[in-house]
């Protein structure tokens, strides 16, 4: 590859976040025309039977051209959250001393199951 390619790929400013088990990387890159773009990167480590790990990614490119409706967007989204749940994380998920009423293998007895529709956890799909 050239050197200009080479360039093509190279992050111009980047930021991380670490989350848990999830990892979200800020980059900034250049296109061919040496515009900018920012890219936003979820990275989530998993476990395999034997041990070892491995990462699921998933990648957003966000052109300058749409920053304004993202910005509004996930402004927008994010005051919604806040302001119908509080900032106080409730998730038995990000408790350190959770653990699961099941082993996994069995049916959830009908006392978990949700009460109403609204009360699925989508976290566990």
């Amino acid at each position: 590859m050239s050197e200009k390619g080479l360039m093509e790929k190279e992050e111009i400013f980047s930021k991380v976040l670490r989350a848990g088990r999830r990892t979200y990387f800020f980059d900034v890159r250049a296109t061919r025309a040496d515009d900018y773009y920012l890219t936003i990167t979820e990275s989530k480590k998993f476990t395999n039977e034997d041990g070892s790990f491995y990462y699921k990614k998933h990648k957003i490119y966000l052109y300058k051209e749409d920053f304004d409706g993202f910005n509004e967007i996930l402004k927008e989204m994010t005051d919604f959250i806040i302001n119908e749940k509080g900032e106080e994380v409730i998730s038995e998920r990000h408790q350190a001393d959770y653990k699961p009423s099941y082993d996994g293998n069995t049916a959830l007895e009908s006392s978990s199951a949700p009460e109403k529709f609204t009360d699925v956890s989508f976290e566990d799909i």
